[in-house]
């Protein structure tokens, strides 16, 4: 079925708290914000979607969007998580149904980075354990164990915007870069801030005091992370030629490695102190107890998943999260889509007076000539357009027109595209957008 909307967004549902600033920034671009208070599972969610008829979900890292929540919310247009990591969202369904996914990847970055370089420094002054040896009133002032970061290399698995943020702030500290990264747009740009390049994950773990993990639950080809790092735990800085505080952080995504590789290593020894931020199993709504996989090793310090929960991060979130919605329902525009990170698609500042017509199609050949002849038999005149199409099968085509389309000549359009490309769903969703000469 073709999800159709003929106007901009009206109503957006938002679920795992958000900050508050974010209802005041949509009610000021013309959504109305229906908040659930409590974290629903996959039946509440649709409930919920089909009580407040949103045809958008805000939402953060926690709560699943299922193939079965995508099928039963025909209202549905988009996903925009206030977070950076997507891997909550079934993708695929999401595309085959011409919803678009959008994330954060910037607004929570320097508190994750705080929190990285918070714990390097900590863990390599024993800090945590001291505290609680002189909560203890045992009274252990010794320098064994304890090291400065100055002086020391980091590993760097990942130089996306915070694996970026993390090096150059260790580096202002005096620490020597290495990273890991398989993408050659990342690779110039490690290699033009003069950090040294592994050339794999087991060159980056045995020649570095620390390693720091800030990579996705899938890598950029679509490949899953899983457990990627299990095999090089143990190899941590065993190539330096010093005595090394042996620190391991994962601040990133819990799948990268198994909760049982990490104890190994550190039960060895192969890593002294270790954080983590994101667990392999982390609690999902109505699943019951959760046990923390590290709960008898100390030496592995745990957090709930809050490297990006600060008083400072959540507002820029809801700032810029409402500023990508905006410029999507109003006028068509997209950046900061999963579907294609870093790319970004506008005709915004042509479109004064003009009728949008965004359309989320299948790539198969024919589908955006079936666009096109449409516009064309419907005698309206095509002023300019974008198109880009997706690593996950499906594709966008932005326009702007004369005239808005008729519904009838809209289901032309689909009909057409079906003939053409002889696939079933090749139009997925249209939206259709009547932009005012001034305002809204």
């Amino acid at each position: 079925m073709v999800r159709i909307l003929m106007e901009p967004f009206r109503k957006a549902l938002i679920v795992e708290s958000p900050h508050l600033s974010l209802d005041e920034h949509l009610r000021e671009i013309g959504i109305t914000p229906v908040r659930e208070d409590h974290i629903p599972d996959e039946q509440a969610l649709i409930d919920a979607m089909h009580r407040s008829g949103a045809q958008i979900l805000f939402k953060r890292s926690r709560v699943p969007v299922t193939r079965a929540v995508i099928e039963a919310c025909p209202e549905l247009h988009a996903i925009q998580l206030c977070c950076i990591g997507d891997d909550s969202i079934d993708k695929v369904a999401a595309a085959e149904h011409g919803i678009l996914v959008f994330n954060d990847p910037i607004s929570n970055g320097r508190s994750v980075v705080e929190l990285a370089v918070a714990h390097l420094i900590a863990l390599s002054r024993r800090l945590y354990e001291t505290n609680q040896e002189i909560h203890a009133h045992q009274w252990s002032k010794t320098d064994r164990g304890r090291y400065e970061i100055h002086g020391k290399r980091v590993g760097i698995v990942g130089l996306g915007n915070i694996g970026r943020q993390v090096a150059r702030a260790l580096q202002a500290l005096g620490m020597g870069v290495n990273f890991f990264d398989n993408r050659p747009v990342a690779q110039e740009i490690g290699q033009e801030m003069d950090w040294v390049m592994m050339p794999s994950l087991e060159e980056l773990f045995a020649q570095s005091d620390m390693v720091t993990v800030h990579v996705s639950a899938y890598d950029y080809l679509g490949n899953d992370n899983q457990n990627v790092l299990d095999p090089y735990l143990s190899l941590l800085a065993s190539k330096c030629d010093r005595t090394s505080p042996k620190i391991f952080l994962n601040l990133a995504r819990g799948n990268l490695h198994s909760a049982e590789a990490l104890l190994s290593a550190v039960s060895s020894g192969a890593i002294r102190y270790a954080a983590v931020d994101v667990f392999p199993e982390e609690p999902t709504p109505g699943a019951g107890v959760w046990r923390n996989p590290y709960a008898d090793e100390p030496r592995i310090i745990c957090t709930p998943h809050i490297g990006g929960a600060t008083m400072e991060a959540q507002p820029r979130i809801a700032r810029h999260v409402s500023q990508t919605v905006e410029e999507f329902s109003l006028y068509g525009s997209l950046r900061d889509c999963v579907y294609a990170p870093r790319f970004s698609l506008s005709i915004a500042d042509q479109v004064r007076g003009k009728t949008i017509l965004a359309v989320v199609h299948s790539t198969a050949r024919g589908t955006k000539k079936a666009i096109d002849d449409a516009i064309y038999e419907a005698e309206v005149d095509n002023l300019g357009s974008s198109h880009r199409d997706f690593d996950i099968g499906v594709a966008y085509d932005i326009s702007y027109l004369n005239r808005p389309l008729r519904r009838e000549e809209l289901m032309n359009l689909v009909e057409r595209a079906e003939q053409l490309s002889k696939t079933h769903n090749a139009i997925r969703a249209v939206r259709q957008i009547e932009v005012p000469k001034k305002g809204w």
